[in-house]
């Protein structure tokens, strides 16, 4: 579980968006799971960013027509259409997900019925569904009051770890570094200092 802590500017979002196959980098190689990352062609990028990459944004990013439960399984049917799960293995997934983060009942609420932190935790079960290798977490908590942002916090740290997925957050949330393993600070695009806390 790492944060990445930096000021505005320094390149926070370019290296998540890198990290997460939606740009290339200008130079050198991008090797995630154990492959040269930034040397695939876009078709093959998209089917590794949808298997092995969820994705938690700022702004929840949730379909307004869809209800929690279609939201968080909506990676998965994408991913369903090249012969993985069957439908009901993915709504039990979801499901399992949302009672982890203690929203199973809002299951059939619309993201206008829910809170922003209900909202957010939607968002984190969405990340989880295709059960992926890594999370990318793009200022989680930016929108939400402190105790919100906590419950997203652990929600995300005790999934991450019972399901042994590595988490980056990047955050200006200097409170997030309590929640990581490790942190790592920015600046100007580049590693300023990295600390190990656990």
């Amino acid at each position: 579980f790492i944060v990445v802590l930096g000021p505005s500017g320094s390149g926070k979002s370019t290296l998540l968006n890198i990290l997460g196959l939606m740009d290339r980098p200008s130079s050198g190689e991008l090797i995630l799971f154990g492959q040269n990352a930034a040397a695939l062609d876009e078709k093959r990028r998209a089917a590794l960013r949808n298997r092995r990459v969820g994705f938690v944004f700022q702004f929840d990013s949730l379909l307004p027509e869809f209800t929690a439960l279609e939201n968080a399984m909506l990676p998965a049917r994408i991913a369903r259409k090249h012969g993985d799960k069957s439908l009901a293995e993915v709504e039990t997934r979801a499901r399992g997900l949302m009672d982890r983060l203690g929203i199973a009942a809002l299951a059939d609420r619309f993201p206008a019925q829910l809170s922003g932190g209900e909202k957010q935790r939607v968002a984190i079960a969405r990340a989880l569904v295709n059960e992926p290798a890594l999370v990318l977490a793009d200022e989680p908590t930016g929108n939400l009051d402190s105790r919100n942002g906590e419950l997203v916090f652990n929600g995300l740290r005790e999934l991450a770890s019972s399901l042994s997925v590595a988490v980056i957050v990047v955050t200006h949330n200097e409170n997030a570094a309590r929640h990581s393993s490790r942190v790592v600070r920015l600046a100007d695009g580049r590693i300023n200092r990295e600390t190990e806390l656990r």
